[in-house]
């Protein structure tokens, strides 16, 4: 890789951990960070659970998809989307082809792990968190490495140390200096 890329795209389930490393990634490297469904409440003045409630998930997925639309342009970005993003095929196109994708993967007991204390979520609010979770995850761990440029699993991990070694693969080596000895 020549350099940073203009823009970096992190994808994966609930609890991954996308807003957490993707804010402290975006601090290592100067850029810009943006949570989709944080400039979707911003957008509408109201939660997602309040959308949820009087658009349904379709309606969530419209407003989701403008913000994509309009954040993938962004030069110097790190963009957390939301873990069902990838479910419409404009937004998969948008962030394949408009920066580096990075699937923060994770498994479900991590995520039941990570969300338990999580009240805020519409697809959670099912009697067997564990099923939904699985359900979700069944449809889409393919979509997600579909577009994926890089795969890191987060399980166990800190995202201050996810953050650390992303931005170290991301950096380009220190080039060699121009007027060293050679033996």
């Amino acid at each position: 890789m020549d350099g940073l890329p203009e823009r970096i795209f992190l994808i994966g389930p609930m609890g991954a951990g996308k807003t957490t490393v993707g804010q402290r990634l975006a601090h290592l490297l100067g850029y810009h960070f943006v949570d989709t469904d944080h400039e979707v409440e911003a957008r509408t003045g109201v939660d997602i659970a309040y959308i949820f409630e009087r658009e349904g998930e379709a309606g969530f997925r419209r407003r989701e998809a403008a913000v994509v639309a309009d954040l993938t342009k962004t030069p110097r970005m790190v963009l957390a989307t939301g873990g069902g993003a990838i479910l419409l095929a404009e937004n998969r196109q948008a962030l394949q082809e408009r920066g580096l994708v990075i699937y923060l993967a994770t498994s479900v007991p991590e995520q039941l792990r990570r969300t338990r204390h999580s009240h805020h979520r519409p697809l959670l609010k099912t009697p067997d968190r564990e099923a939904r979770l699985h359900a979700l995850l069944a449809v889409r761990d393919p979509l997600y490495r579909e577009i994926a440029d890089w795969v890191v699993d987060t399980d166990g991990q800190q995202p201050r140390h996810v953050a650390s070694r992303l931005a170290e693969r991301l950096r380009p080596p220190a080039e060699p200096a121009a007027n060293a000895e050679t033996a």
